[in-house]
Parts: structure tokens; C-alpha cells; sequence
């Protein structure tokens, strides 16, 4: 006979019983063996969910300077920010049936990630004493910023990757439709190897021979794999009527100019409050000639090519650079 003080489960806690059994039934699994796992489990803990104490734990400096600790924390950050970013691109690029809808929100989402990215910077900029980083940088060589997969990887998954190519070799590829034959060619002319070069003889630095030794493989299976799925293919893939559409248009250059122009820029707003504009003291930066590699009017670097006009082209980061540099508002 059942127990008096036994409280019957109420009808909607029954119905999930019976919905979790039919779950674990049909892949052979005993429900009764999982609520056995759930009566010893332990709570869950923010914690330990994050695994905090190990990413508090990440943070190990190569000297005793009190400032490096700001530096690794801040790259690490945006690190995350980067992961955030590709994990939207990865969605878009596995959307069945993509509307233009879907497009703008993740697209809108980046943007977002790229906003907090480019406003923290100023951590970068006068968050550290300029004497206390020349001095932990110099243990740091030759890692650099420069040598960022992650952002190769946004890169890659924006846009065509002909729009990668340096600016020398651009029209090299203009004509030619991006294909998995030709991505071998295009990545030996992309324009990030230029910034990672010997200013004097012109050969590979070590800081650009360990990125690649680690990373081009990888980079040129991307670069194949998104041909369809990069974010402009995408684009292209919409009709007419959503492609036209503002909002659309207006993230995508957001993204653009988030990436492209305001990103880099704040990189070198930050070099030069640290570093002399002297060649002999590029080392500081890993080894990469960061002053021309990341002005975005030496590159010309641009996603979306046919959103934006061909003064817009010419001016390409002059906006930013009279606000930012000569304070010059519009």
C-alpha cells in the first residue's frame, strides 16, 4: 500500500519521465542508470561551469614587470572576441536556407564583438608605462600580435580570398574566379606577409616563418572550404531584393570598417604611444614593419569592394585618421 506521506508527482513531471525514457529507449540507453547519475551529481557552480579558476590561472608573464600581466590579459580577451566572431561566421556558413534576415543579425553580432574590441583598446594605449612594456617586450621575441590565427581566420571567412591578396598582385586575380586550384597562388601573395619582412633584405622574418610553419595549411583548407561560404559568397547568394537591402548593406560595412580600418588603426595608435618610429626599433613589435603594415590606406584592404564608392575607395581610413590623429570631426 503506498504510503500516506507519499506525495504523487504531479501529471507534468510524469510527462517528462515518459518523454526522457522514450529519449534514452531509442538509443539503447537506460533512463534509470541517468537518473542514477543525476541523484550523485553535484550542483553545478559558476565556477566551475566557466572553469574559472583555471582561466584565471592562463596569465603567466615571462618577466617580473608589473604591466606584462595587463598585456597578456588584454590579448587574451580579445582572443575570446575573435572565437566569438568565427563562431558566428561558422553559423552562417552552415545555414541551410540563409535569408537575408539571418544574414544581417549575425553579421550585426560581429560588429558588436569588433565595437568592444576596438573601444577597449585604450587599455592598449595608455593603460600601460611605455618604459615598463619596452623592457617585458624585449623577453617576449618574436611573438607578436601579428601571428593571430584567429584573425587570419575572420579574414578569410569575410570575403572572397582575391580580396586578401596584396595590393601589388591584386590585379593579378581580378579576372579570375576564386577556385580551390588557385588558392596556393593567392596565399603566396597575401598582403599580411609583407608586414612580417626584413625592411633592409626583404626575407621572412622569424615571427612570420614560425606563422606559417604553424598555421598556412590550415589557412589554405579555409580559405577552400568557404569559397561558397565566405560572407560575401553569402551575400551573393541572396536575391536581389535582400541584397538591396540597408540594413544588410550597412552591417556589411560596419564590418568593413570594424575590421579593415578601425582595428588595424587602433594597433597603431597603440605602436606608436609605445614604440619610436625608427626602423631599428621594429623589433618591439616581434619584427613586423607595423608602420606599413597597418595604416589601412597602404593596404586598401576591403571586404565589400562594390558597397562603397570610388571616393570612398581612395579614401580608404583618411576619416578615422583626421579623428583620431588630428581630432578633426566630421
Amino acid at each position: 500500500m503506498e504510503s500516506a506521506n507519499q506525495e504523487q508527482l504531479p501529471q507534468d513531471i510524469i510527462d517528462k519521465i515518459l518523454t526522457l525514457k522514450e529519449k534514452y529507449s531509442s538509443m539503447g540507453q537506460d533512463l534509470g542508470a541517468y537518473l542514477d547519475g543525476l541523484i550523485y551529481a553535484d550542483y553545478l557552480t559558476y565556477w566551475d561551469y566557466i572553469h574559472l579558476d583555471t582561466l584565471l590561472s592562463l596569465q603567466t608573464p615571462k618577466t617580473a614587470i608589473p604591466d606584462e600581466e595587463i598585456f597578456i590579459m588584454y590579448h587574451q580577451i580579445t582572443e575570446l572576441y575573435f572565437k566569438l566572431s568565427l563562431h558566428e561566421m561558422k553559423q552562417l556558413g552552415k545555414k541551410e536556407n540563409l535569408t537575408g534576415k539571418f544574414l544581417t543579425e549575425r553579421v550585426k553580432r560581429i560588429n558588436n564583438y569588433f565595437k568592444a574590441l576596438t573601444a577597449s583598446f585604450e587599455i592598449m594605449v595608455t593603460g600601460m608605462e611605455r618604459e615598463q612594456f619596452l623592457q617585458f617586450r624585449m623577453a617576449l621575441l618574436p611573438a607578436s600580435g601579428f601571428q593571430s590565427g584567429q584573425y587570419r581566420m575572420i579574414e578569410i571567412c569575410a570575403t572572397d580570398f582575391k580580396n586578401l591578396v596584396d595590393k601589388d598582385h591584386k590585379k593579378d586575380f581580378e579576372n579570375i574566379e576564386t577556385t580551390p586550384e588557385i588558392i596556393d597562388e593567392m596565399y603566396e601573395n597575401i598582403y599580411w606577409k609583407k608586414g612580417a619582412t626584413e625592411l633592409a633584405t626583404g626575407e621572412k622574418t622569424l615571427t612570420l616563418k614560425q606563422f606559417e610553419g604553424k598555421y598556412s595549411k590550415q589557412f589554405k583548407e579555409l580559405a577552400t572550404e568557404y569559397i561558397d561560404k565566405n560572407i560575401l559568397a553569402l551575400y551573393h547568394s541572396l536575391s536581389a531584393d535582400e541584397q538591396n537591402n540597408e540594413d544588410l548593406k550597412n552591417q556589411l560595412k560596419f564590418l568593413d570598417v570594424n575590421v579593415n580600418i578601425n582595428w588595424p588603426l587602433m594597433h597603431y595608435k597603440s605602436a606608436v604611444t609605445y614604440l619610436q618610429k625608427d626602423p631599428e626599433d621594429i623589433a618591439a613589435t616581434g619584427g613586423t614593419n607595423w608602420q606599413k603594415y597597418l595604416p589601412p590606406r597602404f593596404q586598401k584592404r576591403i571586404f565589400y569592394p562594390e558597397l562603397w564608392s570610388a571616393e570612398e575607395h581612395t579614401n580608404w581610413g583618411k576619416a578615422w585618421v583626421e579623428e583620431n590623429v588630428f581630432f578633426l570631426k566630421k
